[in-house]
């Protein structure tokens, strides 16, 4: 029976599995692959303590971190996938696709995926000019004409940090309006003299040579395309969050992201808490998740000590 089963290995996971082992909580740690959606970055410029980093050094980094405390009562499994969780008579289950394990709680931190977008030349062109980070990979294009793809809060929020360095930002969104996003941010963003947005507008093919020189669009209204230079594309058209393993066993919003409170990240099952860009949190950034895990397990500590 263990005092601890932590699901996931990005930055949340991570954090808790070092923490739990702090702590002397027995713990085990299971996860398909360490890193996160940061794995495959080629720059990361705001993890606090790093100037720059990739995401395989930064995954590096958090393997490392994690096995230094190995001996300490954390079991690390890495390539395995949780199936199903199943309430025991003392705790929980977790049944993966290789064993199960006997827990008194859980930590559920297993992130989520960037919808793709799934264009010619999107795949080619991804970590190449085309991204899904603008907090990661957003200061690169200092001076540069950039693109973002989607009208909601997600594609203003990235346009107003690009704003801070980019030579332009054009948003891209393929709705009449701009009604998924809040009337006030839409506003501020607009009034940028180096911004412009363009609705009725999908796209449908990325160019270049080694890296990203363009995009073509196409007008949803009158059917005519266009080319627009451009050194960077920024993708924000939403997350999904991975939580399929949740559903029946914690209660999920409208978007399936875990409900947690947000002074403690429980969940609405007692024994399970969630952390990280599984939950419902406002915001979702590296060292947010970390911060969630981390509060996490100083509540998870608190609650199993007073059980015994």
């Amino acid at each position: 029976m263990y005092d601890l089963v932590i699901i996931g290995g990005g930055p949340a996971g991570v954090s808790a599995g070092v923490y739990a082992a702090r702590k002397r909580l027995k713990t085990v740690l299971v996860a398909e692959k360490i890193g996160g959606q940061s794995f495959d970055s080629n720059e990361i410029q705001n993890w606090i303590g790093t100037e720059k980093i990739t995401g395989q050094d930064l995954a590096k980094a958090f393997e490392g971190h994690l096995r230094a405390y190995a001996s300490q009562g954390l079991d690390i499994h890495i390539g395995e996938r949780v199936e199903k969780i199943e309430k025991t008579e003392k705790g929980f289950s977790v049944k993966t696709n290789k064993s199960a394990y006997d827990t008194r709680a859980i930590l559920i931190a297993t992130g989520g995926f960037r919808k793709q977008l799934e264009i010619p030349g999107a795949k080619e062109y991804e970590n190449k000019g085309l991204t899904y980070c603008a907090s990661c990979d957003g200061p690169l294009f200092a001076d540069q004409d950039t693109i973002v793809v989607g009208g909601g809060n997600a594609g203003f929020e990235t346009a107003a940090q690009l704003l801070a360095y980019a030579k332009s930002v054009t948003l891209l969104h393929r709705g009449p309006d701009f009604s998924k996003a809040d009337a006030s941010t839409v506003e501020a963003v607009l009034k940028h003299p180096n911004m412009k947005a363009l609705t009725n507008t999908a796209p449908i093919e990325i160019k270049g040579g080694q890296f990203v020189q363009s995009i073509v669009v196409k007008n949803t209204a009158t059917g005519k395309t266009s080319e627009i230079p451009a050194a960077g594309i920024f993708v924000e058209i939403g997350m999904v969050p991975s939580t399929d393993l949740a559903k029946g066993v914690v209660e999920l919003n409208e978007w399936a992201r875990i409900k947690v409170d947000p002074r403690t990240q429980r969940t609405s099952t007692p024994g399970i808490w969630a952390a990280g860009d599984s939950t419902d949190g406002l915001f979702h950034q590296n060292n947010i998740a970390a911060g969630d895990a981390v509060k996490a397990l100083e509540d998870i500590y608190l609650t199993l000590h007073a059980q015994k």
